[in-house]
C-alpha cells in the first residue's frame, strides 16, 4: 500500500511510545492519522502536532471503541491503516511466600484479567471492527482493502518470571495472527504483528537509570534499547510491502530473555 493523503490510520496506544512515533512517521509521509488513547491531555496534543484527531477511549469497552471509530472516519473516512499499540504490564509470580512473614499469595486475579481485557481482547476488538469497515473500501492495488498490525511481545516466546499475564496476552496476539490473516485474505486484508524487544519507551524511562543501562546491555548487537523509531520503521515496512502477510517479527537487536 502507497502512503499519500488519499490513507487515513488509526493507532491504538497512540499518545506515547511506539504509537506516538508510528503516528509521526505514518503523518509524515501524508497519512490522515487518528490517536485512540486514554491519555487524553498527551493524545489532544500529539494530534494537533500531527493535523491528526484524538479519540479519547477504552479498548476494553465496546461503545467507547465504537464511538472512536466513527468519531475518526467521521473526520478522515474509513482507516486503511490499523495499527495496535496500546497495552499495559503487570507483574507477579503465580504463586509464591514471602521469605520475611512466610504469607503465601498468588497472582491477583483481577490484574490477570485486567491485562488479557486491555492487550489481547482489547486487541482483537479493535481489530475487527476495523476489518469490518474496511470491508466496504474500494480495493487498491493487488486488490487490498486495508492493512492491519498488531503489538505482540518478546515475551510471547520468552516470558520471565512473574510475566504470566503479559506473556498470555501477547501470546495470544501473536497466535491469532495468522487466523485472522486467513479470515480476511478474501476480503485483501493483511494482518501481521510486531514483537518489540526492550525499547525505549516512557515506561523503561520511569526507571532508574543503572537498570536501564543493564538492560540495554543485556542486548546482543546492536547493546542499547530499541528506538520507538524503529518500531514505526517496520510498521511502514508492514504497510508497503504487499506480500508480507500472516506473520509474527521479532525486532530486538537477536535478545533473548532470561528467567528473570
Amino acid at each position: 500500500m502507497k502512503l499519500d493523503t488519499t490513507i487515513s490510520a488509526v493507532i491504538t496506544g497512540g499518545a506515547s511510545g511506539l504509537g506516538a512515533a508510528t503516528a509521526r512517521r505514518l503523518a509524515a509521509a501524508g497519512v490522515r492519522v487518528a490517536l485512540f488513547d486514554v491519555n487524553a491531555e498527551q493524545g489532544a496534543a500529539l494530534a494537533v502536532e500531527l493535523g491528526g484527531v484524538f479519540c479519547a477511549v477504552d479498548v476494553t469497552l465496546d461503545d467507547a471503541v465504537d464511538a472512536a471509530f466513527a468519531k475518526a472516519r467521521a473526520a478522515h473516512g474509513q482507516e486503511r491503516i490499523l495499527v495496535d499499540a496500546a497495552g499495559i504490564v503487570a507483574a507477579a509470580k503465580t504463586a509464591s511466600r514471602n521469605k520475611d512473614s512466610g504469607e503465601i499469595r498468588h497472582f491477583p486475579l483481577a490484574e490477570f484479567e485486567q491485562v488479557i481485557a486491555i492487550n489481547l481482547v482489547g486487541t482483537f476488538r479493535c481489530c475487527a471492527k476495523s476489518a469490518a469497515g474496511m470491508l466496504d473500501a474500494e480495493p487498491l492495488a493487488d486488490n487490498e482493502r486495508g492493512v492491519i498490525i498488531n503489538t505482540a511481545s518478546v515475551a510471547a516466546q520468552d516470558g520471565q518470571i512473574g510475566q504470566a499475564a503479559y506473556a498470555a496476552s501477547k501470546g495470544g496476539i501473536a497466535s491469532m495472527t495468522l487466523p485472522i490473516a486467513r479470515d480476511l485474505m478474501n476480503d485483501g486484508i493483511r494482518v501481521n504483528t510486531i514483537m518489540p524487544g526492550i525499547f525505549n519507551t516512557p515506561m523503561m524511562q520511569g526507571m532508574p537509570d543503572k537498570v536501564q543501562q543493564a538492560l540495554a546491555a543485556s542486548v546482543p548487537f546492536p547493546k542499547r534499547l530499541g528506538d520507538p523509531q524503529e518500531y514505526a520503521a517496520l510498521v511502514e515496512t508492514f504497510i508497503s510491502n504487499g506480500y508480507l502477510n500472516g506473520e509474527s517479527v521479532r525486532l530486538d537487536g537477536a535478545i533473548r530473555l532470561p528467567p528473570r
